[in-house]
């Protein structure tokens, strides 16, 4: 398939050189209890670079509801050194040619597509027609269109699709969830967020090439554009954007900064940036009786709250992979809705989709 064949051209030679339900309705929790304690689902992972062997996979090994069955690569090297490192039969390892042969295979259960952005679908629409239930790395797609499509073929399959939005499965963030329900400080007035890091080496990294779906708003870009909403516990209804490139040879065809701001209903304002140009990572969130927030908010280990009184909450460390895999999974062997669905996918690109046309329009206010 020409997209394989580009992907994998294109990774050796850099190598070389709908709307979701109301977010503050989510309980304040970590792990759900399950009827089926016993149980293990089996789970190949698709696309081994460095988010699958560096944390998935270590996370894992820890998890209580699910458990690495599979691999999908197109690097004979990678196939041989994680399957021999992670113990995985050898008919259990695919690569994207005969990725579809997965559908004979009981012992996978769930397939979670980490693969660059513009794989996305066809790796979810493949996984779906193969009858596996899907997790699918954020952003969702390359725009709104493709995650309606995904959604389709998951419904029509009768399969779950959840994205990943680890956060929403740690006690910080449902905090931050908790509180725009319960609003403890009074009426919300803006937030504030930005995710960003300084990105070494760009002109080897996918994600400053357009090829395959990168820029700064498709990777850090979710964690500020989500953190407004369930911030808020609203959804925006207008969005202006801007985007910088310090040099765009490096920056082919992506963004290395983007800011916008969101409009929500009660003159709420989001001020928000990402960026591939500085290590910054920040949520505040101004109300009646002072600002609460976490700073940082989004990394994988090390966050920290505080409220306007002065005080701090701090919650035990906890594997967010880990948490985040074993929770999507109960749902799937319960049978509830995931907390993550296709559909929360959708509006984030919904928006994403109204950024873009604001740039291409001078950073004119997009109605949603």
């Amino acid at each position: 398939m020409s997209k394989q064949l580009n992907r994998r051209t294109f990774l050796t030679q850099v190598s070389a050189a709908t709307i979701v339900t109301g977010l503050s309705s989510f309980p304040f929790i970590s792990i759900a209890k399950s009827v089926n304690q016993q149980k293990k689902l089996g789970i190949a992972l698709v696309g081994l670079g460095y988010y699958s062997t560096g944390l998935l996979m270590p996370a894992l090994e820890q998890t209580q509801h699910v458990k690495l069955v599979g691999l999908v690569t197109g690097t004979p090297e990678k196939a041989k050194k994680y399957g021999e490192k992670y113990n995985i039969p050898k008919e259990n390892i695919y690569n994207y040619r005969n990725f579809d042969e997965i559908a004979s295979n009981p012992a996978i259960d769930v397939v979670y597509i980490v693969l660059p952005n513009s794989m996305h679908k066809e790796y979810t629409i493949r996984a779906a027609k193969a009858g596996k239930h899907v997790i699918c790395e954020k952003p969702m797609a390359m725009d709104a269109a493709e995650c309606r499509d995904m959604i389709g073929a998951c419904e029509k399959a009768g399969v779950s699709l959840s994205i990943g939005y680890r956060l929403h499965y740690e006690p910080y963030t449902q905090r931050i969830i908790q509180m725009a329900k319960e609003k403890p400080f009074g009426e919300i007035f803006m937030v504030h967020a930005s995710a960003g890091f300084r990105m070494g080496r760009p002109t080897e990294n996918w994600k400053a090439k357009s090829l395959l779906g990168g820029g700064a708003i498709m990777d850090m870009g979710p964690y500020p554009l989500q953190a407004a909403r369930y911030a808020t516990g609203l959804e925006p209804i207008a969005v202006t954007a801007q985007q910088f490139n310090t040099d765009p040879k490096v920056f082919d065809g992506v963004d290395e900064t983007t800011t916008f701001q969101l409009e929500f209903p009660g003159n709420i304002i989001a001020n928000c940036s990402t960026s591939f140009a500085s290590n910054v990572n920040f949520l505040n969130i101004n109300a009646q009786k002072g600002e609460y927030g976490l700073n940082p908010f989004s990394g994988y280990g090390g966050l920290h709250g505080y409220l306007p009184n002065g005080e701090t909450f701090d919650f035990p460390v906890m594997n967010q992979q880990a948490n985040q895999m074993d929770e999507m999974c109960l749902s799937i062997m319960d049978k509830r809705p995931s907390k993550t669905p296709g559909e929360e996918g959708l509006r984030d690109m919904v928006i994403v989709d109204a950024m873009r046309k604001s740039v291409r329009k001078g950073g004119k206010r997009i109605i949603l």
